[in-house]
């Protein structure tokens, strides 16, 4: 790899650091490799990775994605498998792609995106140098709208090499905008009543909704706590009970039960707190 690049993932990477800015990066680390089964990603996301490698598969996808490799998700349900180099840690930055981001990526294409393509889109992060060092710089001044539109020109360099599929709106949720309200507030003593406000809508559509999606209000609502929490320990030092404290759960013991049932394996496999 070429000095230009080495640099731009230094970058990338010292961004794990710090970072209270509203667009700043999600930094997913771990310390082995392990995979988690079923993991809902419900808006557009740029991901980088920086250190190890990825397996994704689910949605007609199968992708071994290697370190300096971006990539963007529309949305979807897929099994994960993160394996950390042999020397070192396992190093994602990923970040939510908000609708003012891909409003203007749509104005800068000033195309219908395509109709046809998978939902995963991969570059080497090197094609990206411009508008990723960009990026970096605004979030480093604090510059939110520039820090959007330089994700802005990212996708647009997506869509210059063939990937305008991105663009597309992901398919209309109920269960979704679900976990959004519960992502907000995940300890909270979530009703069907507070959602049915939130949401203007009766129960009885809610949950025709939730059914024609093929779920319940009771497992979207877990769902979306252990999806908390799976963040909370990618990207925090917090113990296992704090982390389930976080998200509403009592007991330590049944939130690790409850994670492990869901996501196939368990929470302390991928802390990020020390290991005792």
């Amino acid at each position: 790899m070429g000095a230009p690049e080495s640099v731009l993932l230094e970058r990338l990477e010292a961004l794990a650091v710090g970072g209270e800015a509203p667009d700043a990066p999600v930094c997913i680390a771990a310390r082995r490799a392990h995979g988690a089964k079923a993991v809902d990603i419900d808006q557009p996301m740029l991901g980088i990775l920086v250190s190890g490698r990825k397996h994704v598969a689910g949605e007609g996808v199968e992708l071994a994605i290697e370190a300096g490799t971006a990539f963007v998700v529309r949305s979807g349900r897929f099994d994960v498998v993160n394996r950390p180099p042999e020397h070192g840690r396992y190093l994602t930055l990923a970040v939510a792609l908000c609708e003012a981001v891909m409003d203007a990526a749509r104005l800068l294409w000033a195309k219908p995106p395509s109709e046809s393509g998978p939902g995963w889109a991969l570059l080497p992060a090197a094609a990206l140098q411009k508008p990723l060092s960009d990026w970096c710089d605004a979030l480093a001044d604090g510059n939110a709208s520039a820090a959007r539109l330089a994700l802005a020109a990212v996708l647009l360099r997506f869509c210059e090499a063939g990937h305008s599929q991105v663009l597309r709106p992901p398919p209309p949720r109920l269960a979704a905008r679900i976990r959004t309200h519960i992502a907000a507030e995940p300890a909270r003593d979530w009703r069907s009543v507070d959602l049915e406000h939130a949401l203007n809508l009766s129960g009885a559509t809610l949950r025709r909704h939730l059914a024609a999606e093929g779920t319940s209000l009771r497992d979207v609502v877990a769902d979306a706590r252990l999806a908390c929490a799976m963040q909370l320990l990618y990207t925090t030092t917090w113990p296992v009970k704090t982390v389930a404290a976080r998200v509403g759960y009592r007991s330590a013991a049944s939130f690790s039960r409850r994670f492990a049932e869901r996501f196939g394996l368990a929470p302390a496999d991928i802390g990020r707190a020390p290991e005792h």
